[in-house]
């Protein structure tokens, strides 16, 4: 039976986006061996064409070589930049790439990562599948999203406030745990763009999850058993430990493992961890061997 939690993301998935948007994302499943595509980011609200794109596309499985997945595996995803052509128009695109049963797990909290689950706790458009149980396993996966955040919101936030206040709460603490250098007010400008969606899911999230709840007036006041607030805190103190060297360690994979990678990564670097980082010829030839380097000055510059 498809839950209320369910039935809500279903209906978010579903969302209208332009043509253009769908024919990249059949492109882009070609080229990567996608079996499925997520189209999230500012221009899914903006629909500003002109911009970058920003895509996830879901495998059956891990590519490369066997040495690339075995050192690089489990710093996913990979990360790559398209330009293609549709009608008059060029359409660029940022691709993240992994495989679909790394993204349910990611999705469901066991691992150490929080990107997953947070990003698509915020609304996000499946563009194309290849099959019904492709469609079907991404729902599920973003549902889950919704409950993993829904889970670490109610340890994270107020003993009671307003929705709002518990995905701050999250928002704040995940992008100090994810290394990322945000303008401050940076999770306010993302739940106003649609505050009653995350009204919504709040509760919803909770009940999925079991966790019980008073509703006082505009206020929600969460109940966590003692054993499930000591295990939701260790758990989310173990990603505080583990998220910045994660976190530095997949950008400075994902800056050297692409065409372009050092000038786009070193840039990209930059602006999530305020590190500037020169661009050297040496670098621009030999990325992948300047890599170690850049990530030794990344820590000690930025005090990790």
């Amino acid at each position: 039976m498809t839950s209320a939690l369910q039935s809500l993301v279903a209906q978010e998935l579903s969302v209208a986006v332009p043509q253009e948007i769908r024919s990249v994302a059949r492109v882009l499943a070609e080229r990567l061996g996608g079996v499925a595509v997520l189209f999230y980011g500012s221009v899914l609200r903006t629909g500003a064409l002109g911009d970058i794109l920003d895509f996830y596309v879901l495998t059956p499985r891990a590519r490369g070589s066997l040495l690339r997945r075995a050192v690089l595996g489990s710093l996913w995803p990979d990360v790559s930049y398209h330009e293609i052509r549709v009608g008059e128009r060029t359409i660029r695109a940022k691709v993240a790439t992994m495989p679909l049963s790394t993204f349910e797990r990611a999705a469901t909290g066991v691992l150490l990562d929080t990107t997953i689950w947070i990003r698509f706790a915020q609304p996000s458009a499946l563009v194309w599948s290849h099959s019904p149980a492709d469609q079907h396993r991404t729902l599920s996966a973003v549902a889950e999203a919704v409950k993993t955040a829904g889970r670490f919101a109610a340890v994270l936030g107020p003993r009671h406030g307003r929705a709002e206040d518990f995905w701050k709460a999250l928002l704040r603490e995940t992008y100090r745990v994810e290394f990322r250098v945000e303008p401050p007010g940076r999770e306010t400008q993302i739940l106003g763009h649609a505050p009653e969606r995350y009204d919504r899911l709040l509760p919803l999230a909770w009940q999925e999850s079991g966790i019980a709840f008073d509703i006082r007036g505009a206020s929600l006041v969460p109940s966590l058993g003692f054993g499930e607030c000591r295990r939701l805190v260790q758990a989310w103190l173990t990603r505080a430990a583990a998220g910045k060297p994660l976190n530095v360690a997949r950008l400075v994979k994902a800056a050297f493992t692409f065409d372009g990678a050092a000038r786009y990564g070193l840039w990209k670097i930059e602006r999530h961890t305020g590190v500037r980082v020169a661009l050297t010829p040496w670098r621009e030839r030999h990325p992948l061997l300047a890599a170690p380097g850049v990530l030794w000055r990344v820590f000690h510059v930025g005090g990790g």
